[in-house]
């Protein structure tokens, strides 16, 4: 599980191409390896991944490597990165952490379109489309995870749904590299699907 707290950004420094799937390496710091474990679950762009390798770079950073499926490809932005690609990272969820976005399980629902995008001094607001089927699940003020950064709803415009970030938000996540037209990895808030699916279901036995 995870909080959707990004703790750091990381570089793609290798991708390597295998039998339905590829080998990420991505380098961070080296406090982002300690006590890490051969098979630890961390979040890459919000995608639960497991640690197949890692260790110290000449440079005094570390690295990271997982390997990617095709299914994991297909549904998440994983499969658009190229070299030099900053990724956000989050490692697993501890007994005693704090929580201080929503619990994630790192597992993407789907990705959402960079509609508009918005600067000022103090604030960026980001507009999205999504698949229609995800749009019920849409509400202001609820919560997504977009590149696995929890964040709150904006107000919803036809189709398109908004979130508003402040410079430490952009600072700390890749979302400041984003434009029209790029693809982010969506996670719907678990608790917002169990109730409109169960609102959904109860109007059906209702009819």
């Amino acid at each position: 599980m995870f909080t959707g707290i990004v703790q750091s950004q990381a570089e793609v420094i290798a991708i390597i191409s295998k039998d339905n799937a590829i080998r990420l390496t991505v380098a961070l710091a080296p406090s982002l390896i300690e006590n890490l474990e051969i098979g630890a679950s961390i979040a890459i762009n919000g995608v639960c991944l497991t640690a197949v390798e890692f260790g110290e770079l000449d440079n005094g950073s570390s690295f990271i490597s997982f390997d990617v499926i095709d299914e994991t490809l297909r549904v998440s932005n994983l499969v658009d990165i190229k070299l030099g690609s900053k990724v956000n990272v989050e490692r697993s969820l501890k007994v005693g952490d704090e929580i201080g976005g929503h619990m994630l399980s790192g597992h993407v629902h789907t990705q959402a379109i960079v509609a508009d995008r918005k600067d000022s001094q103090d604030n960026c607001t980001i507009s999205f489309t999504i698949a229609p089927e995800y749009q019920k699940y849409i509400f202001a003020k609820g919560f997504i995870s977009i590149n696995g950064i929890s964040l709150t709803l904006g107000a919803e415009v036809a189709d398109t749904f908004s979130v508003h970030l402040i410079p430490e938000t952009l600072s700390r996540t890749n979302l400041q590299f984003v434009g029209i037209g790029d693809k982010v990895n969506i996670e719907i808030d678990q608790q917002t699907m169990t109730i409109v699916e169960t609102v959904e279901r109860m109007k059906l036995n209702l009819n």
